[in-house]
């Protein structure tokens, strides 16, 4: 191509572009070089000398001047890597560096072409830190990242929220509740990127997470409930850190499920985000609901996509909302040798003082008007579960409020006994 071009052409683009371009002999030294590697290197162009002598030999500077004497001490033909340069001035760059080896008037040389990656690389950073790795991958580098508009694909989803934060949330004061779901988020983020999912957003003290998405994954569910498993156990690592702060113990429950999803770009020209839309996301922030502190729910159909050994400790069905039939679902417990926690499944029991209740159901955040009576008479040693009699039917899952005059306690109930219903506690005003 160069060949056909008029050399006042060819100059002129040398000696204007925005990379650094340098022609370096065979053995190392610096033949010629266009202003931009001038002001890049603090040199001139008819310095000569060897190129790695005009990279300030400054830590940080190791692996691009390994690089030049490893391509002359190597005869390498081509050579590209991503650097750290440091100049004399102190100015740190992320440099694109790429060497081609040919012949010039019967003389071996080296084409040295320097592109300037620092403000792009910053750009990229500062935009994964407010979205995620891979949504800032596809959005900077793909063709569709910057449209409007999305495609079907099949995915899991995973939901996570922590039990009770609500009402924790009103008697913290605001640094302290940042600093503790700031903890929390750092923990939970590292083993979701572990696992490869992508975070979409985090919903108040609640994360909402894709595996298959923007970039394909052939195991997502797998690999989702994996991660669950790891989130569930490295919730106990953040909770040794709030005991140590002052701060409550924290507990999470998660909801799985796989299908077909909308994932794109949502919004208008001016300001777009990449999200995921369909039932498949409703279902799983439903399942999620469902669950109470450290346990993982995940519906049929990711059942039946696992690959590896899968084992669950108990089983149920649940109805949608605009659902005909309902949905079974599965509580996990272990797949390929990856376990959760299931302590509340073994529960030691202490006798208490008989307390009654009005005992009113929750449905969408809402405490029903309507209140009936129950009794607790049981408590779990470790104040996290409890055993009520109740005048009136109450099903596995349902969200109940237990009130005696100003003292309300919010909790789920897990089973029916013979004598009554287990209840697990997810928000607890004063003492039971």
């Amino acid at each position: 191509m160069f060949e056909k071009m008029p050399a006042e052409q060819i100059s002129y683009i040398f000696e204007n572009t925005e990379d650094a371009v340098c022609l370096v002999s065979s053995g190392g030294v610096l033949l010629e070089a266009n202003p931009a590697a001038e002001k890049l290197f603090g040199i001139s162009a008819d310095s000569a000398i060897k190129i790695w002598d005009a990279i300030p030999f400054v830590e940080g500077n190791d692996d691009l001047i390994q690089l030049f004497i490893d391509a002359v001490a190597q005869k390498l033909k081509a050579q590209e890597e991503i650097v750290d340069y440091v100049s004399n001035d102190g100015t740190k760059y992320n440099l694109h560096v790429r060497l081609n080896y040919f012949k010039k008037d019967d003389m071996a040389v080296y084409l040295v072409v320097i592109t300037d990656l620092t403000k792009l690389i910053q750009v990229r950073s500062a935009f994964a830190r407010y979205t995620s790795p891979d949504i800032a991958d596809y959005v900077l580098t793909t063709a569709e990242g910057q449209k409007r508009g999305g495609l079907t694909q099949e995915v899991t989803i995973l939901m996570s929220d922590l039990r009770g934060f609500t009402a924790l949330s009103s008697k913290m004061p605001a640094q302290s509740l940042i600093g503790l779901l700031n903890h929390y988020f750092e923990a939970m983020v590292a083993v979701i990127s572990q696992y490869g999912g992508t975070v979409i957003e985090f919903l108040g003290d609640g994360i909402f997470v894709v595996f298959g998405a923007p970039k394909e994954m052939p195991d997502h569910a797998s690999n989702a409930v994996k991660c669950a498993i790891g989130m569930q156990n490295a919730i106990k690592e953040v909770n040794k850190w709030t005991e140590e702060n002052g701060y409550p113990e924290l507990a999470m429950g998660i909801g799985i499920n796989t299908g077909s999803v909308v994932v794109g770009n949502i919004g208008s020209e001016n300001k777009m985000k990449y999200g995921c839309m369909g039932q498949t996301v409703n279902i799983a922030g439903r399942l999620e609901g469902l669950t109470v502190g450290g346990q993982i729910l995940i519906t049929e159909h990711t059942r039946q996509m696992l690959t590896g050994e899968f084992e669950s400790c108990s089983e149920g069905s649940f109805l949608p909302k605009g659902a005909k039939d309902e949905l079974k679902y599965y509580e996990v417990s272990k797949l390929d040798g990856l376990s959760v926690d299931t302590n509340y499944s073994v529960i030691v029991w202490t006798d208490c003082d008989k307390k009654k209740y009005d005992l009113h159901t929750v449905k969408e955040k809402t405490v029903e008007a309507v209140g009936h009576q129950a009794t607790v008479y049981k408590i779990s040693t470790d104040k996290k579960h409890a055993l009520i009699s109740c005048d009136y039917e109450l099903q596995p899952r349902t969200n109940i409020m237990l009130q005696e005059g100003d003292n309300r306690i919010y909790a789920k109930v897990i089973r029916p006994e013979y004598d009554g219903y287990v209840i697990c506690f997810t928000s607890v005003a004063q003492s039971v």
